[in-house]
């Protein structure tokens, strides 16, 4: 549910948070006071393109925050958050805010992360489904309009079955794809593969090989300078006559007189001992070094051959050594399947065989309890927009499904269900389209096609009776839906909402105070000068101060007004 709206410097409104309840939220106001500012504040944190002329006038940006309880969502929310690099909910609260500024910037953050407008919008979709008068809903979609007849008749488990066979069934006719080509290019691969696994098994690569022959191979290039210095470091510590022991000697010898006078100048003479003992030792290691020191101009070709080599095959296959490997394991594993084309392309056609057999199958039940489950939601609708004051209309759903299309591709051995993959959609055969005739006499038409909004909006409102035990969208928001409806009509519209409210959150902008009255929460929406400025405020209602707003909406103070609004809170 929506627990926090707050809006900053859009339209009319300073700065305004408000608090919501569960169950029906009802909002109230004069014409012009700006409930209309609310619905644009909740798209605009759900996505919507910002419009920069909405920015309050003297300011440089505005901002729209929403804070929702997702408890009900939160594993599967979590899990889209973590896909999409965002931070999970922390105690079943998602915070959702967008800001945009005259200059042209656009922010949105989810839970303090900054996000995409795509991926805001995405999340909306799952949080709120909003109904105003003059809206293409997505109950207008006829997929979605699929979903609901699935909801309804509780199919999900079987569509997602059939989906799941059409995924698989799409994933191997892809590998069928690349086995099929025709023989010269199949002989051109075979070819191909073929040089390059013997190319890069027979160089016999090993992991790090190439560090480890290009330090060889610059020790073995710098062999004679490598030798030389290393003889003249041996030189200078031993070999000439004022080499670095012989001076060291010396030096033993004064350091032994003075111990002689001063015994305390002890530590002196060990200092001497472990710096020539270290010359000594870094004498012997420089002429180890030595020794092994290889002039040999048929080595360093070899190393030079190998190195090329090395450096060939990167050029090919790949940066690194690691990557060509890797290449020369992938080649193995395609020169494999084409060498066994015949035999994998059997494999694949015996699978996609079964696999059609099983998609048929799946998809004509679908369709079969589709449609037997058409009646009875045309019923249950019926049932409320009789409720609604249309007491003969008439609701249905048209299904048109493509399985006797698929039936007679497969019973064709020729053909198969590839030929009308693009046909088939992972929910199901068919295509749906809600149908309304308002009037008796008068032929349905599709519901997207009706021209009233008052009709629009009681058929929505049926639908979302029927389906508020099924829906999974935590938040609905009707926006003066109940336009062009008054009298018994709003009353049931009224209670409608109610009933709507015992399953999922409510928040309804209306100006029927029948429709007002059974509301759980009841909000006000005042528009006032405050120096010299228009600002609008919303307000939450007492019981008493619910009265007053009742009657001003049945047209005054009066007395009469009054016990009028009393009994309808009654």
């Amino acid at each position: 549910m929506l627990t926090t709206l707050r809006i900053k410097n859009l339209a009319l409104v300073t700065d305004l948070t408000l608090e919501l309840q569960p169950g029906c939220n009802v909002i109230t106001g004069e014409t012009g006071a700006g409930k209309s500012i609310i619905i644009g504040a909740l798209n605009l944190v759900l996505g919507e393109r910002a419009d920069r002329t909405l920015i309050r006038s003297g300011e440089e940006s505005c901002s729209v925050e929403a804070v929702f309880d997702v408890t009900k969502l939160r594993t599967a929310l979590n899990n889209f958050l973590e896909e999409n690099g965002l931070d999970r909910c922390a105690d079943g609260q998602l915070v959702l805010k967008r800001t945009f500024s005259s200059n042209g910037a656009n922010r949105q953050f989810v839970n303090g992360s900054p996000t995409t407008l795509n991926t805001l919008a995405t999340i909306g979709e799952w949080l709120v489904d909003i109904h105003g008068p003059h809206d293409h809903q997505s109950l207008l979609n006829p997929a979605k309009q699929l979903l609901i007849l699935d909801a309804f008749g509780r199919l999900e488990k079987e569509r997602e079955a059939f989906g799941d066979l059409v995924r698989r069934r799409t994933a191997l006719a892809a590998e069928k794809t690349a086995l099929i080509v025709d023989e010269i290019t199949y002989a051109q691969q075979l070819d191909l593969l073929r040089f390059q696994v013997r190319e890069i098994t027979a160089a016999r690569l090993q992991p790090g090989e190439d560090e480890q022959v290009e330090q060889e191979f610059n020790r073995a290039s710098n062999a004679a300078k490598l030798l030389q210095l290393s003889q003249a470091a041996v030189d200078a510590l031993s070999e000439r006559e004022d080499s670095l022991l012989t001076q060291a000697g010396g030096v033993g010898r004064v350091l032994q007189e003075l111990q002689r006078v001063d015994p305390g100048a002890a530590p002196l003479a060990g200092l001497h001992a472990q710096a020539v003992g270290t010359l000594r030792e870094l004498q012997a290691a420089l002429s180890r070094y030595a020794e092994k020191v290889d002039v040999d101009p048929a080595r360093l070709a070899e190393l030079e051959e190998r190195l090329d080599l090395i450096h060939s095959l990167k050029r090919k296959y790949g940066a690194t050594l690691a990557q060509v490997m890797a290449f020369g394991e992938e080649a193995q594993q395609k020169l494999h399947s084409l060498e066994g084309r015949d035999a994998e392309l059997a494999r694949i056609n015996a699978g996609l065989e079964k696999l059609d057999t099983e998609i048929l199958k799946a998809g004509q039940s679908l369709s079969a309890k589709r449609q037997k489950i058409i009646p009875q939601l045309a019923r249950a609708v019926g049932k409320q927009l009789a409720d609604l004051g249309f007491k003969q209309s008439k609701f249905d759903a048209a299904l048109k499904s493509v399985a006797s299309e698929v039936t007679r591709l497969k019973s064709n051995e020729n053909q198969s269900l590839l030929t009308s993959a693009a046909t088939i959609k992972q929910t199901g055969f068919d295509e749906i389209e809600f149908q309304f005739a308002p009037n008796p006499g008068e032929p349905a038409k599709p519901l997207r096609a009706i021209a009233s909004s008052g009709e629009m909006a009681r058929v929505m409102l049926a639908l979302k009776t029927v389906l508020a035990a099924e829906d999974e969208i935590p938040v609905l928001v009707f926006d003066e839906v109940d336009a062009n409806v008054g009298g018994e009509t709003a009353c049931a519209v009224g209670e409608k909402m109610r009933q709507i409210a015992a399953k999922r959150q409510v928040l309804c902008i209306t100006h029927l105070p029948q429709v007002a009255a059974p509301a759980d929460a009841h909000y006000v929406v005042t528009k006032k000068n405050k120096n010299g400025r228009t600002i609008s405020e919303i307000h939450p209602l007492d019981n008493q101060e619910r009265v007053t707003e009742l009657a001003r909406m049945l047209g005054g103070q009066s007395d009469a007004a009054r016990k009028h609004a009393e009994a309808l809170l009654k």
